[in-house]
């Protein structure tokens, strides 16, 4: 997991009703909290914020505890939306840029981890049950062997959870979702190419996100010949695509595009175990992912396609996974804590 090297502080305290953990999920677009009471138990309390509310991780976080009544956390794990280097939370996609140990202090708390999200929604798997889940295609996820987790949202986040020796998990993150697009029909690669005359190079992130999505209706209204149509967000071409059959073929392609991608990572990861599909935009387009070529085109790996075949997909409808996953990483912090 590509995490902060160690800082300088105390042990992880065992939370309490009076001494809670906090428990917070940072994307490009909202700031998710929550409060544990105790080992292995659910996040409570769990409330969301706009970034651009907020100059930083403590100013959000000191407006959620008094929300909630006053909280005193004693430690915390953040899940944050880019990479994890040393002391400093960036935001791939916002524009927060603070210290861990200041944030620490700030906070009164006696420990504090940083984690990618993708790495804290790896770490959350194991701890989703069936209300969580939503099959998309194959055979049931497999236990005890790696797994992949990624999402489209304000960017698309990738990461992998291994099974370690003895019992536990470690979860293995990066930035997979900048790796290139791979069309694999004729429109696709119009699309492609009209996306490429208008930026260049265009990564996986460019089409299968929320401002992706955004792009590629725009790019399919120009390949079909039409006036190019002004921006659409993303949540208006999921709310009409039954009424608009632009905003329809726009989710078609970007399901397809997601299938073959999620395949992609299956490959790469070696997710025998499953790969499940979490983020803000697919849990909103459940149903037309499960008519879609999603699990088609998952599948359409040439000669390892007997491989994917065997290999489970699944969807999160967990309303806020990552907190699961940052409560588990403290958890695992309290275990090992001499």
């Amino acid at each position: 997991m590509t995490a902060a090297p160690p800082l300088t502080q105390p042990a992880v305290p065992a939370p309490a009703r009076s001494r809670p953990w906090l428990v917070a999920d940072i994307g490009g677009t909202n700031a998710r909290f929550g409060l544990v009471d105790a080992p292995g138990a659910r996040p409570r309390d769990v409330c969301r914020l706009l970034c651009a509310d907020h100059p930083d991780l403590a100013s959000a976080a000191r407006t959620y505890l008094e929300r909630t009544g006053g909280a005193r956390p004693g430690a915390a794990c953040v899940a944050v939306a880019g990479p994890v280097e040393g002391d400093r939370i960036r935001l791939t996609n916002a524009r927060w840029d603070c210290s861990a140990e200041d944030t620490r202090r700030e906070l009164g708390l006696a420990h504090i981890e940083v984690v990618n999200d993708f790495a804290a929604l790896a770490l959350a798997l194991p701890r989703l049950d069936g209300g969580d889940l939503l099959a998309l295609g194959g055979p049931p996820p497999a236990a005890r062997r790696p797994m992949a987790v990624l999402g489209p949202g304000t960017g698309l986040g990738v990461a992998g959870l291994l099974p370690a020796p003895g019992g536990g998990w470690v979860p293995v993150s990066g930035e997979g979702g900048h790796v290139g697009l791979s069309p694999a029909t004729d429109l696709e690669i119009e699309v492609l190419r009209t996306l490429r005359a208008g930026q260049g190079t265009v990564t996986a992130e460019c089409v299968l996100s929320g401002p992706g999505m955004t792009r590629l209706h725009g790019a399919l209204a120009r390949v079909h010949g039409g006036a190019a149509a002004a921006p659409l967000p993303a949540e208006r071409i999921c709310d009409t695509a039954d009424e608009d059959p632009l905003c329809a073929l726009t989710l078609e392609v970007f399901c397809a595009l997601l299938g073959g991608f999620a395949g992609d990572c299956a490959l790469t990861l070696g997710a025998t175990g499953g790969v499940f599909v979490g983020g803000g935009i697919a849990p909103r387009i459940a149903e037309v992912l499960q008519r879609s070529d999603f699990r088609i085109r998952f599948e359409s790996k040439y000669r390892m396609t007997d491989y994917v075949k065997d290999i489970a997909t699944v969807l999160i409808t967990a309303p806020t996974p990552a907190l699961l996953g940052t409560a588990a990483r403290l958890d695992q912090c309290l275990e090992t804590t001499p």
